[in-house]
């Protein structure tokens, strides 16, 4: 239901973004793509599209900060490219909130405890996202994942959201060092150890 009634209060400015995008980048306008949902079950995800597709002299895809536009930047700072994902929280491939939906390659290099970020559905916001989004490792992502996967609870839930609110504004946490968003997941040390987060 609130999928829905978001669905409906944004839809002018969803149409405006569109509008936007295909005049900067042309189309597509979405960006699509299979990420894995609960129990890992695969399922598309929309969002708006923030990079071109240019490639190198050699035919390789530039790096993400290489193809990002400064509209792009905009919509990732602001998050407004997560708003066709919306679609996906009411068709029930997603929820409000949740350990966001990675890679489909990444699955295999999980390790058991960290493959447990999939015992729920995937969120368009977390408790990762609203506890250092991409400036943290990806050690630490996972640990925040698991640690909503074993507290999950409606007043968490709206608290990720209250939080969420809060980092769109203040901007915290878009990018990692130098990465126009996160590093590709090569897999985790195996002398990492776990956290609590309290």
């Amino acid at each position: 239901m609130l999928s829905l009634l978001g669905l409906l209060i944004i839809s002018p400015i969803l149409g405006f973004i569109v509008l936007c995008v295909a005049i900067n980048m042309g189309r597509p306008v979405l960006f699509r793509q299979y990420r894995p949902g609960k129990n890992a079950k695969p399922f598309v995800m929309n969002k708006i599209r923030s990079m071109k597709d240019t490639h190198a002299p050699d035919g390789k895809l530039l790096t993400d900060s290489e193809r990002i536009t400064a509209l792009g930047r905009f919509l990732r700072n602001s998050s407004l490219d997560e708003l066709p994902s919306l679609w996906n929280v009411l068709v029930g491939d997603m929820s409000l909130v949740g350990p966001r939906p990675l890679l489909i390659e990444y699955l295999p290099l999980y390790s058991k405890e960290q493959y447990r970020r999939h015992d729920v559905k995937p969120g368009i916001t977390g408790w990762a996202q609203v506890n250092g989004r991409n400036a943290i490792t990806w050690e630490e992502k996972f640990d925040l994942d698991i640690w909503y996967v074993d507290n999950q609870s409606f007043w968490l839930d709206c608290k990720i959201l209250f939080m969420t609110v809060k980092k769109v504004f203040v901007r915290e946490g878009i990018s990692h060092d130098d990465h126009a968003t996160m590093p590709f997941f090569t897999g985790t040390n195996p002398t990492h150890n776990s956290t609590d987060y309290d």
